[in-house]
């Protein structure tokens, strides 16, 4: 199946656990743990973890080129990515399935657009956070303190809550609501299924993920 290319905050360095596999204890806890993201989670408002976010737009082809289906390959590899997207596809449709993988670039995209306007600035990559190890952070930074990965915590911890939300409000002007849950939700799944392949079993699937296709 061809598929179409995906996939004021402060600039600190996030120590890596061993291995790799998460952020130093997540930096900072919400402030706000009551608060929750507009499609379930609660929100993330401690430091942005920059470095990561650097080294997943690299993965992706940069900031002028940036390709969620690229990211996912190069942490992955490409059969690991196709059968993921079958199983996505059958799960939830063609279109949804599609509108995921468009979605995450065009947000990614947009989010970095936005940081610049914000004057958020991405450090360089850690030459070492690349390719299965990249992805385990992913698995991490999503994952709230509860145990359930969740699109908007990676979202608030990628730049920071607010650019999160600014984001969102630019896909439900272009595209629609329906537009952005799909590509939460989708992400939730996808995330939930990458943590179970890499062995991170304690990680749990969100309670809110589009309805099976029929």
């Amino acid at each position: 199946m061809k598929i179409s290319k995906l996939f004021a905050a402060v600039a600190v360095s996030m120590a890596l656990l061993p291995g790799g596999a998460a952020f130093a204890a997540d930096a900072a806890e919400p402030a706000a743990p009551h608060a929750m993201n507009w499609f379930g989670g609660p929100v993330y408002t401690g430091a942005p973890a920059l470095p990561v976010t650097a080294a997943l737009v690299k993965a992706g082809g940069g900031a002028e080129h940036f390709s969620f289906p690229t990211a996912l390959v190069s942490m992955l590899g490409q059969k690991t990515v196709n059968a993921e997207v079958k199983k996505l596809t059958e799960q939830f449709g063609k279109k949804n399935t599609e509108d995921f993988i468009n979605g995450m670039t065009w947000d990614v995209n947009d989010g970095l657009k936005r940081a610049t306007e914000a004057g958020v600035k991405l450090p360089p990559a850690p030459a070492d956070l690349k390719g299965v190890k990249l992805a385990k952070t992913l698995v991490s930074a999503g994952t709230a303190p509860d145990g359930v990965w969740w699109a908007g915590y990676l979202f608030d911890k990628a730049l920071s809550h607010q650019i999160h939300n600014q984001v969102m409000a630019d896909v439900d002007v272009k595209f629609g609501h329906g537009r952005d849950m799909n590509t939460h939700y989708i992400l939730n799944q996808a995330m939930y299924d990458v943590a179970q392949a890499l062995g991170e079993k304690d990680v749990k699937l969100a309670p809110t993920h589009l309805p099976a296709s029929h």
